[in-house]
């Protein structure tokens, strides 16, 4: 009779979370290195890769011009770790405002600047990266609404990406749990709660959330497909789903946060971007009813064609004469 290895009967956290080279060497009175690379930097990195790969890719076959796309991410990248790390501070203001911690001081452990400490936030990077991708689509005459569904299903891709990082990390986990799928979490985790016994396994809900993102972006690429999904609602779609399921994860988690009405930060966040996905579902359905007819706005399109007939030459000069009689082509001769 065969017989087949037992299941694990919990998932194992990393046992580290980044990795150093170089030496120590001074310049100019100046200590730099050993450096310090994070898996978390890396997850990160990987899945802005990942989406800028996938939103060229798309974007192009709607007739724009091959990685127009990276005009548009540069600032939206900026932007959004930006806004990622200014939306965990304000939504942690106790944490860095309180007492006599000098949050100004960057030589200061867990000061706001100090992004490489930890602390950024999603909803925060959302934020920030829309308004980069504006700017950046207005730099590039891409109309943000085609940009923004060519980019809803390498996004939501790209946050799966991310959260393996918080598996290196060993953060953001949930409730206690005694499922086989429950996480190991080192004993010494200052995020553990008091009290629970050494070898208490925790809800994965980092695989929650990835197994969440992969299967939006399967159902975001499908929807894709469909004409009537322009005009921004695929993104809208992306935002109902992430925000959905989001929701359910931020329930479940321990971390510390700022608490309103019974309900964490970023479980209000969530519902927001549902909202807001419905609100312009409806809103796109009102406005447009055609397809968009091209991914470049009006106003670039006038400007190219205005550029292409300032340039364009037209041969008007007598044809050539030769003493040589004329030669039937190959297509006469035929």
């Amino acid at each position: 009779m065969l017989s087949f290895p037992a299941l694990p009967a919990s998932i194992p956290s990393p046992p580290i979370s980044s990795f150093s080279f170089g030496s120590e060497w001074t310049i100019f009175g100046l200590t730099f290195g050993p450096f310090t690379i994070h898996y978390y930097a890396l997850c990160i990195l990987l899945g802005i890769v990942v989406a800028a790969i996938i939103t060229n890719r798309r974007l192009t076959k709607r007739g724009a011009e091959s990685w127009v796309v990276i005009d548009i991410a540069l600032p939206a990248v900026i932007l959004a770790f930006i806004g990622a790390r200014a939306y965990h501070v304000l939504t942690h203001w106790g944490f860095y405002f309180s007492g006599d911690r000098e949050w100004w001081n960057p030589t200061q452990q867990d000061a706001i600047w100090n992004i490489w400490d930890g602390g950024i936030a999603i909803f925060g990077a959302l934020l920030g990266g829309a308004l980069g991708a504006w700017i950046g689509c207005r730099w590039a005459g891409i109309r943000f609404t085609a940009f923004a569904d060519a980019l809803a299903p390498g996004l939501i891709l790209a946050q799966a990406f991310g959260r393996f990082g918080n598996w290196f990390n060993q953060e953001l986990f949930g409730l206690p749990t005694d499922l086989p799928w429950g996480l190991e979490i080192d004993a010494d985790n200052s995020s553990i709660p008091a009290g629970l016994p050494e070898g208490t396994l925790f809800h994965p809900t980092f695989l929650y959330e990835v197994v969440w993102n992969v299967l939006g972006a399967i159902v975001l690429v499908w929807l894709g497909r469909r004409a009537t999904m322009q005009w921004g609602r695929l993104l809208a779609v992306y935002l109902i789903w992430y925000g959905a399921g989001r929701v359910v994860w931020e329930s479940i988690r321990i971390d510390p946060s700022d608490v309103f009405l019974g309900l964490r930060t970023n479980v209000w966040a969530a519902l927001a971007a549902v909202i807001l996905g419905i609100v312009v579902l409806i809103v796109q359905a009102k406005r447009h009813h055609g397809t968009e007819p091209s991914p470049y706005t009006p106003k670039h399109l006038r400007n190219a064609a205005a550029v292409e007939s300032e340039h364009e030459f037209v041969d008007v000069s007598d044809p050539a004469v030769t003493d040589e009689p004329a030669q039937p082509s190959p297509q006469a001769a035929s």
